[in-house]
């Protein structure tokens, strides 16, 4: 005799039905991983934050991941390698000095001043400074990252500088330009030693302007 009548879900299933499906418990399986609009700016986001602070070797896609509260997998499924994810964010990063060659096209007499302008404009700008000093910092320090930075810098800019130049050399001529800002930068933002450090933005443009447009337009 049963202790009560059995409920709809009890009754014994027809011969040669499948069995159900097994309960699951817990949270629904839906977005364990993270997945969902806007998934794949929260990593980008979370990517540039955390190699700004913490620099190549100390950032993993697990740290990412936690950051953008996603999977590990689906940051692999968005953007590859850890190297991958790297070349993204600091290509977000970069995007404000990736515009240069825009500022720089027509060349003409003031094309040095107009180059040194634009980027201290960006290395002066406390928002863009921070997460450039830590891709240089990153760079410095890991054979990958350097590779990545060099990678990017080279087609996206300097490439397409050295298009719209007419003088030999072209690709020479735009790394020797580039150089003497980047080695202005390291002293000035990253070593900081005075007295360029602590000058007037506008005393170093006029000082460098005229190199920047020998290297650029001079045969």
């Amino acid at each position: 005799m049963n202790g009560g009548a059995d409920g709809p879900d009890d009754a014994p299933a027809e011969p040669g039905t499948p069995p159900p499906p097994p309960r699951r418990r817990g949270r629904p399986a839906r977005a364990a991983d993270g997945a969902g609009p806007g998934a794949r700016e929260r990593i980008l986001a979370a990517a540039r934050t955390e190699f700004a602070e913490r620099g190549y070797d100390k950032t993993s896609i697990r740290r990412v991941a936690k950051a953008a509260g996603v999977d590990s997998a689906l940051v692999h499924h968005y953007f590859g390698t850890k190297e991958q994810v790297f070349a993204a964010a600091i290509e977000l990063t970069f995007a404000p000095a990736l515009t240069m060659p825009d500022a720089l096209a027509g060349g003409g007499a003031d094309v040095g001043e107009r180059m040194a302008r634009f980027m201290f404009g960006i290395w002066e700008n406390p928002v863009s400074r921070q997460p450039l000093l830590a891709i240089m910092r990153s760079a410095l320090t890991n054979d990958t990252a350097a590779a990545v930075l060099r990678g990017l810098i080279e087609r996206r800019m300097l490439q397409r500088v050295a298009g719209e130049l007419d003088v030999p050399d072209p690709e020479f001529r735009v790394q020797l330009a580039a150089g003497h800002l980047i080695g202005i930068a390291m002293l000035r933002y990253v070593i900081r030693m005075d007295p360029i450090a602590s000058a007037d933005t506008e005393e170093i443009i006029a000082m460098v302007a005229p190199a920047l447009r020998r290297y650029l337009t001079q045969p």
